[in-house]
């Protein structure tokens, strides 16, 4: 497993160790990276179920702004921080130790907060650009869950202006053409895995 491309292109990284964790394939990351291309530089990324953390210090690599890895499972929070410190990544990112639920919850507050307080520049800057998330295939639950609240009124508070999400799932399950707001506006076959990309629905 390496980084494709960026300021730590070809740098390897390492795998958390047992079988809990299935890392995106580099060639499916080099894939959805050619898609989101000019989407990265400066956004804001989340990475949820991060594993070993792979696909947001891909983002990190080609220019994100910032990014937030959202993994509970110790063996994968060794491996993203593991990965961090090889790399020497140092800031410009948020390891959510809680998982994804508490990542959303905390951003979603955050933003409601600012909201309401009407701090724009605050606000703005914890906003989403670029949702990845990547349960595991058979944990059918934790797409649904993740996706309906994404795709809730609470959920939308994170994004700014024209956010995408991106699911990846195995090839042989098919997700939801909508969940709430968010509705499907394409998806990529490879192999065993697919993309789904998902955005805020107009109005």
């Amino acid at each position: 497993m390496r980084v494709i491309a960026g300021s730590f292109r070809s740098r390897q990284l390492i795998a958390p160790r047992g079988t809990g964790t299935r890392p995106t394939s580099d060639r499916l990351r080099e894939t959805l990276f050619n898609i989101l291309a000019p989407r990265i530089a400066g956004c804001r990324f989340a990475d949820l179920y991060a594993g070993a953390g792979a696909v947001g210090i891909e983002a990190i690599s080609r220019g994100a702004e910032h990014v937030w890895f959202a993994e509970k499972a110790d063996a994968a929070l060794a491996a993203i921080r593991e990965n961090l410190k090889a790399l020497k990544i140092a800031h410009g990112f948020t390891v959510e130790e809680r998982g994804t639920g508490a990542l959303l919850e905390r951003l979603a507050k955050a933003a409601q907060k600012a909201a309401t307080e009407s701090v724009e520049g605050a606000r703005a800057g914890d906003l989403l650009d670029l949702v990845y998330l990547d349960p595991p295939w058979e944990a059918e639950t934790e797409y649904a869950n993740t996706l309906h609240l994404l795709g809730s009124a609470r959920g939308r508070l994170i994004f700014a202006s024209g956010a995408l999400i991106i699911a990846e799932h195995n090839s042989k399950s098919r997700l939801a053409e909508r969940y709430g707001e968010l509705v499907q506006t394409r998806t990529l076959k490879q192999g065993d895995a697919t993309l789904s990309f998902y955005a805020v629905a107009d109005g």
